[in-house]
């Protein structure tokens, strides 16, 4: 990014719900850690190249510790002989002596002050993803509290800069029709302007694609109704327009804003216990009885408390080799016992080699058990979290929060679709019209879905309510199921509760940040309408 092109700010994006529990493990081990190091190894080598092209540079890399990443980076920029000016934001750290860690999503004020107070490295702790974009854009153009419209368009830009190439074309469902198909997207760009509208690009020569569909792939990304809550800015989805500005250039405008809510978003992180997994192969006939004698077998060993069984069916009938030929058992254990979950449970797992089914193997070997934890999240007064600014040179300058607030909420109802198009029908993968991109929000998934075409979003609203999605994937029928609709990009919106369980860090479910949910649907055989087409189109 500093070699390719012109920037003015380099963000970077370190912390998600499974980071900041990884780091509060670490302050456990050393109370002086608990930043991304791996932040620190990286500025070495590119520190004097951004100080003299002037890109400043803006993360949330200090993770628990900013002060401590801050006072790393000076003592780094010493050894090196540079004059880096550090700043950095604190205040979300929330007193929860029962949590392992407890932090409150900051907004960008505390970051747009510390550039204002000529830091050319800021770092802060929990803020939201979008605020590392949001800061540098206030403190350039200025804006205040009341600029809603500006901020909500920032940040969008935040939002799709956040996840790096994946606006750019990773993870992109139509990733085939990319011009390098998808081998090395570039790192995206995000201009934005005094009036909070925003052109996303990358630097040219980089791989990848800058569409209105991996803009729209990005924007359904990890969200949930329409009134996207901010700490600074409650950002309304559902006015967002894409237009193509040039190859590889999209303009994203007329986002509008509303006051944020009068709470911050609190993330929560406890060590849930421990946690261990074997995996069965089950080759041939009787699949299903020989995945039965396995359960009996370890339950009785280690007891029922605690286990799980997930039997995957990837065998093939009549087939020519092994891998084909089998189904896979994984057999979990949680417990708040580690002796119990560690050797007890896959020593016994791995004594039934010679005494359970025909052709008894396993994929992995005993091991001890590791501890999981659990994300929650609620939320506490904007009143009550004291943001501070910590300028280069000391200064300690407070945050004030938004006077003006709003509660937001979204009532949860489902909206009943178009009524349904008529017409001739054919067979086929529910993907030949639609793409989709899916992730996690601590136990939640979220499921975007979107059109290639005006014609394809006129069939896929009316045709793909919460009842068909819970036929297409059954594992959603049991849970508690909302769906949004966004006009502008084409798209509907699922946000499914409770998929993921005590969240990632706890799941024993295949895809544990439901990452691959999207792709599931897409391969679903469904009628699809005969007339619309499958490519990109109005």
């Amino acid at each position: 990014m500093l070699d390719g092109g012109e920037l003015d700010v380099l963000t970077g994006d370190y912390l998600a719900e499974l980071t900041m529990l990884i780091l509060g493990r670490d302050r456990l081990r050393d109370p002086g850690l608990g930043y991304a190091k791996t932040f620190l190894r990286q500025l070495e080598t590119c520190l004097g190249t951004a100080l003299d092209q002037g890109v400043r540079i803006v993360t949330n890399a200090g993770g628990l510790n900013p002060a401590g990443l801050a006072s790393a980076i000076e003592a780094l920029a010493t050894r090196l002989g540079l004059p880096a000016r550090v700043g950095y934001v604190e205040g979300d750290a929330i007193e929860r002596p029962d949590a392992l860690t407890a932090n409150a999503y900051l907004g960008a004020f505390g970051i747009a002050a510390c550039l204002d107070g000529g830091a050319n490295v800021v770092v802060t702790g929990r803020v939201t993803d979008a605020s590392l974009v949001i800061g540098p854009a206030i403190a350039r153009y200025g804006w205040g509290r009341d600029d809603l419209d500006e901020l909500a368009g920032a940040t969008v830009a935040g939002h799709l800069v956040e996840c790096g190439a994946q606006v750019t074309g990773g993870n992109f469902s139509f990733f085939t029709e990319l011009p390098d198909g998808g081998r090395r997207p570039g790192f995206p760009i995000a201009e934005v302007y005094a009036d909070g509208s925003t052109v996303l690009t990358k630097h040219q020569g980089t791989g990848g694609a800058v569409t209105v569909e991996t803009v729209t792939a990005q924007l359904l990304y990890e969200i949930g109704g329409p009134a996207y809550l901010g700490p600074d800015v409650t950002t309304r989805l559902d006015t967002v327009t894409l237009r193509p500005d040039g190859p590889d250039r999209v303009r994203i405008s007329g986002v509008r804003g509303t006051p944020p809510p009068p709470t911050l978003k609190v993330g929560v992180n406890n060590l849930g216990g421990f946690r261990n997994s074997m995996t069965f192969v089950l080759c041939g006939l009787d699949i299903e009885a020989k995945a039965a004698l396995v359960r009996g077998q370890v339950e009785e060993a280690v007891g029922k408390d605690g286990l799980e069984f997930t039997l995957a069916r990837t065998d093939h009938p009549d087939a020519s080799d092994t891998e084909a030929a089998s189904a896979l058992l994984h057999v979990h254990l949680r417990d708040s016992d580690r002796s119990r979950a560690g050797r007890a449970f896959s020593a016994a797992a791995v004594e039934l080699a010679l005494a359970s089914y025909p052709g008894c193997t396993l994929t992995t070997l005993p091991g001890d058990a590791t501890p999981y934890g659990v994300f929650t999240a609620d939320v506490i007064p904007q009143d009550d979290v004291t943001h501070v600014a910590v300028l280069p040179g000391g200064e300690r300058v407070p945050i004030a929060p938004p006077i003006r607030t709003a509660a937001t909420s979204e009532d949860g109802t489902v909206p009943a679709g178009a009524a349904a198009v008529e017409g001739p029908t054919r067979r086929g993968p529910l993907g030949e019209l639609v793409g989709a991109r899916s992730g996690d929000k601590g136990g939640d998934a979220n499921l975007g879905v979107w059109a290639r075409s005006d014609a394809g979003y006129a069939w896929l609203r009316a045709w793909l309510t919460v009842e068909r999605l819970a036929d297409l994937l059954p594992e959603t029928a049991p849970l508690s199921v909302r769906r949004y609709e966004l006009p502008n990009l084409r798209a509907v919106n699922f946000v499914i509760e409770g998929l993921l369980g005590a969240g990632v860090a706890a799941s024993t479910r295949f895809d544990p940040q439901a990452k691959a949910l999207g792709e599931l649907l897409r391969a679903r055989v469904v009628d699809l309408p005969a007339d619309v087409p499958t490519g990109a189109g109005r």
